[in-house]
């Protein structure tokens, strides 16, 4: 069965050895578990959060978002700099199965109107919209820390994008089965497929325990050079502090330039997504019919993403370089801008503007900047990159929520415009960064040298 699955996987990801090839089939199970939980999760976030609050709040919920996420990242920070990645790749995921078991039964209440205080309903929307958002910040860049940390360049280049394959697989089925199937027999099923959730959030402790019995050692570390790096990182790791990784990435240009990339994309998509989530409200009245709408876009952003990888979208990074796949996205970006000009208020259009969106994002833009943590120390891999991760997102949705706070204020064309034109100035300062972060890999990747 490994054979044949090797044998389709040449032709769309390369030739990999047979250990090696084991060795990403087994990482990307787990990131299809992970990813599937995340894309089930998402819909979940915004259709409670709609349904508790108002999508109108959306921007607000984005700023406490981001204060949450400055102490969650401290104590993050801390337990990364002291446990080894693989054994907080098991716990994390657990923890936050027991907490969505628990929000699970307060959402089961609140529907069944058990409890019917406003403000108490409130206080779950929003509690429950920032704890979505911090799985899809911490657990997914723990993992991508420890994927790129065991990984050397030439074997990321084919493995990453076969493990964003398996995560689209994931994103495609969770959601279907326990979103969508439910929702179209008009099923109220949030609460229980929340608790099957938080059931799946366990399995990632049995899932490593396997990778490293069955991964051989020489496969589970990078043969960057490490001499110097490892008795700097001795040093460093008796008295870390969760400000190691800001001051890492406030200091090099490179892994600031990583930061900017991650805040242009979200904030250009942040615009785009509350226009689509703000037609969701208006056009659809129904709680359930949001619901199915929403974990079909679940659906297809990751079947969209899963045939651009089939395709063979990562051989851009292969065969004409770094550069130029992390260059497609802010182009492609410029594109859609004009159509989001001139359509912003169609739901249909914004549908498929937020599916291409993602879907480029995740089948080129994420694997190609996942390999640019390669050539870096561990503390980038793992501090730096949380920050990266959280801040570089998280902060460009808050900016980006505020400006979507206009729209009453200014009335929709003029906020069109204006986010439109905000948009067009990231993408632009995004392409040069691309061409930069490009031609520095190169150099690192072709030195063995390590960037900071």
């Amino acid at each position: 069965m490994v054979n044949f699955l090797k044998k389709i996987c040449k032709l769309n990801f390369g030739e990999f050895e047979d250990k090696e090839f084991r060795k990403f089939l087994r990482l990307g199970t787990l990131f299809l578990l992970l990813v599937g939980i995340y894309w089930t999760m998402r819909p979940f976030k915004d259709g409670i959060f709609i349904e508790f609050v108002n999508a109108d709040e959306q921007p607000w919920a984005k700023l406490v978002s981001l204060g949450v996420m400055l102490v969650l990242v401290a104590i993050y920070s801390n337990l990364v700099s002291r446990i080894p990645k693989e054994k907080l790749l098991s716990i994390m995921p657990a923890f936050y199965g027991v907490l969505t078991m628990l929000f699970s039964i307060f959402v089961f209440l609140v529907q069944n109107k058990t409890i019917n205080d406003k403000l108490i309903v409130r206080i779950i929307g929003y509690s429950w919209y920032v704890f979505v958002e911090s799985f899809g910040s911490l657990i997914i860049a723990l993992f991508w820390a420890y994927a790129s940390s065991i990984t050397i360049a030439k074997s990321a280049k084919q493995g990453f994008p076969l493990i964003y394959a398996l995560g689209q697989v994931g994103g495609i089925l969770f959601p279907l089965f326990l979103i969508t199937i439910p929702q179209m027999y008009k099923v109220q099923s949030t609460p229980l497929a929340m608790a099957i959730l938080s059931f799946a959030m366990f399995l990632p402790k049995l899932l490593i325990r396997y990778f490293i019995k069955h991964t051989p050692e020489e496969l589970r570390t990078s043969t960057i050079p490490t001499q110097i790096e490892n008795k700097e990182q001795e040093k460093k790791q008796k008295k870390a502090s969760f400000t190691d990784g800001l001051k890492l990435l406030l200091t090099h240009k490179y892994l600031f330039g990583i930061f900017l990339v991650n805040f242009f994309f979200e904030f250009v998509v942040t615009i785009f997504d509350f226009n689509f989530k703000y037609q969701v409200q208006e056009t659809i009245k129904i709680s359930t019919e949001r619901q199915a709408i929403l974990g079909w876009y679940s659906v297809s952003v990751n079947t969209v993403s899963l045939i651009f990888l089939l395709l063979g979208v990562n051989q851009i990074t292969k065969r004409i370089g770094m550069g130029v796949a992390l260059a497609c996205t802010p182009v492609l970006l410029l594109l859609s801008l004009i159509g989001f000009v001139t359509m912003g208020q169609l739901l249909m259009f914004l549908l498929v503007l937020m599916v291409s969106s993602k879907a480029i994002n995740y089948a080129l833009n994420g694997p190609s900047l996942k390999q640019l943590y390669i050539p870096t120390s561990q503390e980038a891999k793992s501090q730096a990159q949380a920050w990266i991760e959280t801040f570089g997102s998280r902060s460009s949705k808050v900016i980006a929520g505020q400006c979507n706070l206009l729209r009453p204020v200014l009335g929709t064309a003029s906020y069109i415009m204006l986010g439109s034109s905000l948009s067009f100035l990231c993408t632009g300062l995004w392409l040069i960064i691309a061409i930069f972060l490009g031609k520095t890999y190169k150099k690192a990747i072709d030195s063995n040298s390590v960037i900071c």
